[in-house]
């Protein structure tokens, strides 16, 4: 349901930060640590896709800071997430916009394209920070971004960096685009993809980069479930017990 926004919560709370490239695997080896974990989700990633989305549907330029803040204070945002119990794979989970689901117009490439363009926006970083902290709720939060160790959970229990070769990436990319129905070019989507990370990993704010804490998982050749489970060693070694 689309009416469940995030509460702060004024304990501090365990969070295990996901980052790495597009195409790694985060979204989905972060909704299953969720639901092993019994934690909420912070899917990072769809915050800028919402605001990409939401600026071209405006008609807004996409590097216009002060237009695309403005936007932002109009949107309530939330992610209804209801995790299983353990063992019983991935809970339920849609991203919302003023009450409604948008999930499905934040797939097409187009968006996530645009999504790294307002990501390099600051004044949008700054806008979206503090929502992203009151997602920190008990039990615990797996967050899933590009900067949720280096800079919005700097104090994370534990941090990974998930990532895979630009091919593997373009791969797994153009299965989900054409198990969509949807037409695309592999050459296409891998040069996307190189360029994407160029981009985010040289922008000025927040750059794409491992915090220095943080343990490397490659999962070019891991299955989800091996990320997952390498993942959930990591943090009962840390004391981040499994329900």
């Amino acid at each position: 349901m689309c009416n469940a926004g995030p509460k702060a919560d004024a304990i501090t709370v365990p969070v295990i930060a996901v980052d790495g490239p597009s195409g790694s695997g985060k979204g989905t080896v972060c909704l299953e640590l969720a639901a092993r974990l019994g934690y909420s989700l912070l899917d990072s990633g769809a915050l800028y896709r919402i605001v990409a989305w939401a600026g071209l549907e405006q008609g807004l330029s996409l590097e216009d800071g002060a237009a695309l803040v403005k936007m932002i204070a109009t949107l309530e945002i939330s992610f209804p997430y209801s995790a299983p119990g353990a063992g019983a794979g991935e809970g339920n989970y849609e991203i919302c916009v003023n009450g409604k689901s948008v999930g499905d117009a934040l797939r097409p490439e187009p968006v996530s394209v645009a999504a790294s363009r307002v990501a390099a926006v600051a004044e949008v970083r700054t806008a979206l920070l503090s929502l992203q902290r009151k997602m920190r709720m008990a039990p615990g939060l797996v967050a899933d971004g590009r900067d949720m160790g280096t800079v919005v959970f700097p104090d994370a229990q534990l941090k990974i960096y998930l990532t895979a070769s630009a091919e593997e990436r373009a791969k797994r990319r153009y299965k989900q685009l054409i198990d969509k129905g949807l037409g695309v070019s592999l050459r296409a989507l891998l040069d996307s993809i190189r360029e994407r990370d160029e981009r985010d990993q040289t922008r000025d704010v927040s750059p794409l980069v491992p915090a220095q804490d943080a343990i490397i998982v490659d999962s070019t050749h891991l299955s989800i479930e091996a990320a997952v489970q390498q993942i959930l060693e990591y943090a009962e070694q840390r004391g981040l017990s499994t329900r």
